[in-house]
């Protein structure tokens, strides 16, 4: 099954040198659908004028957003360096505290 979601410029090239090895998602309905072995189609946002397939490999459900940031090296999102505070600052500032509260989170492990 492939599954399209968006996926901001510095992200989608992340992935694409093969820097960022897992997706951050909320477990939402859309989310939920997805399985191991399937593909998901990052299109770049805001442009929409590239898109990049990949490939999943692993799915965590988690909580919340710092119990995966605990879990899994930040170098894996292409975050090296980061503090706890701002990997958490900027997850904030694209989905709501009560998002998370709602639905937990996703670490989507995947494979260009």
């Amino acid at each position: 099954m492939i599954h399209q979601m968006g996926l901001y410029g510095e992200y989608f090239q992340s992935i694409k040198e093969g820097r960022k090895k897992v997706e951050v998602r909320l477990y939402d309905e859309k989310r939920r659908k997805i399985k191991v072995g399937d593909t998901i189609e990052f299109i770049k946002v805001p442009e929409q004028d590239e898109a990049l397939k990949v490939q999943v490999t692993d799915l965590t459900i988690y909580a919340t957003f710092q119990a995966m940031y605990e879990d899994i090296p930040f170098e894996d999102f292409d975050c090296e360096g980061w503090t706890m505070e701002e990997m958490i600052e900027g997850t904030y500032s694209i989905y709501t505290p009560e998002q998370e509260q709602k639905w937990g989170t996703v670490a989507i492990t995947i494979k260009y």
